[in-house]
């Protein structure tokens, strides 16, 4: 039985007068994790225009191989190199696509807010890629053509447009009704 990836996601707020200095340094860590194995991929989500916060996002092959770089002498003096450089650090794991929404089921959205959310990343995007390589792709038969697209759009979606969709959309996303407005059966 194989085991599901693992995300490790990670806020850092910058200290005041060190936004970009914070940003360099995300980007250094980025780097360094692509020389460890299982290392599958990561993205830094930059705040929007009223929060400091900085988004990383890490991916690993499992949950050994996610331990691995966390507990590495490299990554541990990359972190030393951040003294100073932001408050208040959160970091969290997640698997599947449940954990974009929250980690207990008080937390997380009905599945039908979890689809729109989605459905908002993935169509701009999708729209996009196709309008720069519709023309290119229709050479190629449906499978490989699917194929392609898949493979170029999933990794942008999973780690960059879906988390940004469920941050931009959060108040939505965990509004609860007004006592009294839901509506009743008969």
């Amino acid at each position: 039985m194989s085991t599901p990836p693992v995300t490790l996601m990670v806020s850092r707020r910058a200290a005041h007068g060190r936004y970009q200095d914070l940003l360099a340094w995300l980007h250094e860590g980025e780097q360094l994790a692509t020389d460890f194995p299982g290392y599958l991929g990561s993205g830094i989500l930059a705040p929007p225009r009223d929060s400091d916060e900085f988004q990383i996002i890490f991916r690993f092959s499992d949950e050994p191989t996610l331990c691995a770089w966390e507990h590495s002498a490299s990554r541990k003096a990359w972190l030393v190199r951040g003294n100073g450089l932001f408050e208040r650090p959160r970091e969290r794991r997640v698997t599947g696509l449940d954990d974009w929404f929250g980690t207990s089921s008080v937390q997380k959205p009905p599945r039908w807010k979890q689809a729109v959310a989605i459905w908002l990343a993935f169509f701009p995007v999708s729209l996009l890629f196709n309008a720069l390589f519709g023309q290119w792709l229709a050479a190629f038969d449906l499978l490989p053509r699917i194929m392609l697209s898949t493979l170029a759009l999933t990794p942008v979606m999973v780690y960059c447009f879906i988390p940004l969709s469920t941050r931009l959309l959060a108040n939505w996303l965990h509004a609860t009704p007004a006592t009294g407005s839901a509506l009743r059966s008969r």
